[in-house]
């Protein structure tokens, strides 16, 4: 079976796509910024034998080159980017698009996954057909702007933009990259007023990924499988 490392795997679409893994046999490394107070994710690696938890602050040098201590020697199937953040939701003039807003927001959903990634490579490396899926977001396309919640827009255009030179530069090496919208999910940051629960984000999710190949690498598309302008 594979070897899944999921960022931001303490709650919401992160916290079921390690259960769905780990229902199916796949080993999960599980990461979380603060893992005793990761009481669901927590839970489901005391009753589950594939679930791994480690601490990781995707914002943290420190705590990357931690991970990356971790996995000598390992090999990882799949790189799930999912950690995010979403500080501030209005438009130009909302007061909380502040610059720790945008430093924040940048650091969290964009360079968060570049630094992972590079953390990761020497195990991704060491797999056989290895993937990076990087959680993006519909509100990152060019072509779908709406005018509000500019640090997080931004910052997951820019999250589709570096799985773009990412699959670029690692399909040489054999390694297949994409970008997934999750939907707009039932979750803490998705509210409950969203269309699409938990689990069948994931599951869209766990079907794309799976269906990630170097011939789809490069990819940017949602959940359900639809290609997305950018």
């Amino acid at each position: 079976m594979a070897t899944i490392l999921i960022t931001g795997a303490n709650r919401g679409i992160g916290l079921e796509l390690a259960r769905r893994y780990a229902e199916r046999g796949d080993t999960v490394i599980a990461t979380a910024r603060q893992p005793a107070r990761a009481e669901e994710l927590s839970a489901l690696s005391a009753s589950s034998a594939h679930v791994e938890v480690v601490a990781l602050d995707v914002c943290d040098p420190t705590s990357i080159a931690s991970l990356a201590k971790s996995l000598s020697g390992r090999s990882v199937d799949i790189l799930i980017n999912n950690a995010g953040m979403l500080t501030s939701r209005g438009g130009i003039e909302d007061a909380s698009h502040d610059l720790k807003s945008w430093t924040d927001t940048l650091l969290t959903n964009v360079a968060g996954p570049f630094l992972v990634t590079q953390a990761v490579l020497p195990a991704l490396a060491r797999a056989k057909d290895a993937k990076i899926a990087i959680i993006a977001s519909h509100l990152g396309s060019n072509v779908l702007a709406r005018g509000f919640s500019y640090p997080y827009c931004a910052s997951k255009a820019g999250a589709i933009n570096l799985a773009s030179n990412l699959a670029v530069e690692l399909k040489p090496r054999g390694i297949a990259v994409g970008a997934f919208h999750p939907g707009w999910v039932q979750t803490e940051m998705g509210g409950a007023n969203a269309e699409t629960t938990v689990p069948d984000s994931a599951n869209g999710l766990v079907a794309r990924i799976d269906h990630l190949t170097l011939a789809t690498s490069g990819v940017f598309e949602n959940y359900r499988g639809e290609t997305l302008p950018f």
